[in-house]
């Protein structure tokens, strides 16, 4: 696994009422600072990437749908440079995904209907400085296909 990935497998407890499940506690070994929680959703197929952060650490969980997230370790002088994780994560199989800052990441929607995403991030987003860095989802140097592998 990339240096500075870490999962959380989440617990989803159901009763007769609904579910409950808890994605990220100040108590929890993940847990590194608040900065802004939002909702983020792709519709099937769609591939939303790659982008990284400079300062900020992202927390991942899909609630609704699939999603195939994909990282790049493109850090210079880290143990992991070169690696490529794939992580499914949604209704199938809830955890959490925390993504380091300078780690290329992004997400392709893997089900039938529109996935949604919570991030949790360390830092609130700033309009006037924002801590995004882009690249083309398909033309860049990453080495990663967003193509569906078959077989």
């Amino acid at each position: 696994m990339i240096d500075g990935v870490a999962t959380k497998q989440l617990k989803v407890i159901p009763d007769e009422r609904g579910r409950l499940m808890e994605i990220l506690r100040a108590d929890d070994d993940l847990f590194m600072k608040f900065g802004q929680i939002y909702m983020t959703t792709g519709y099937p197929g769609v591939v939303k990437a790659w982008h990284y952060h400079k300062v900020q650490f992202d927390h991942f969980c899909v609630l609704k749908g699939m999603m195939k997230v994909v990282l790049y370790d493109a850090r210079e002088g880290s143990p992991t440079r070169g690696e490529v994780n794939e992580f499914f994560l949604g209704e199938h199989r809830p955890v959490l995904l925390r993504i380091p800052a300078l780690v290329f990441h992004g997400f392709k929607t893997i089900s039938t209907e529109e996935a949604l995403l919570i991030n949790m991030s360390t830092e609130p987003y700033d309009p006037a400085a924002p801590d995004e860095f882009r690249v083309h989802p398909h033309d860049n140097d990453i080495p990663y296909d967003w193509a569906r592998k078959d077989g």
